[in-house]
């Protein structure tokens, strides 16, 4: 039974729930951003340059083929246009992210900046015994 009341404990603190709500909400931001680079980014660059869909540029090492049985044997091909596409997903993620830090990093300098620092607390007053003390030091300096 003592297992399980750890497993809560440790599912139950606050980093962890943030971490999961953190992974969820970057699941979600990533489809929206892969959805506005299929669909709005990449469409004009590929028009740009001749009408090219990325995600089907490919160079072919070896041709389909028919084996001696009827059966098509698939051709090999290294797939380059997916993986451009992925890194311009990537490239757009990461400079929405950085976007992002740096606003709430610019909100929360403006929200310090209003917060006047405290006041230095003032020095607390010398007990009566540090008091005594004091002066029987000083009287036996002058002696």
């Amino acid at each position: 039974m003592s297992f399980f009341k750890d497993f809560k404990a440790f599912a139950m603190r606050g980093n962890v729930i943030d971490m999961a709500v953190g992974v969820i909400i970057g699941g979600a931001f990533g489809k929206i951003v892969t959805s506005v680079v299929n669909d709005i980014i990449m469409p004009p660059i590929g028009l740009l340059v001749g009408g090219v869909n990325f995600t089907d540029l490919k160079w072919v090492m070896k041709e389909a083929t028919t084996a001696a049985d009827g059966t098509e044997v698939a051709a090999v091909t290294l797939n380059y246009g997916n993986f451009l596409q992925q890194t311009f997903d990537f490239l757009i993620i990461a400079f929405s992210i950085f976007l992002f830090i740096s606003l709430i990093k610019k909100v929360t300098e403006k929200k310090n900046e209003e917060e006047p620092a405290p006041a230095p607390a003032p020095e607390p007053e010398p007990s009566n015994e540090e008091k005594l003390l004091t002066e029987i030091r000083d009287l036996l300096k002058n002696k």
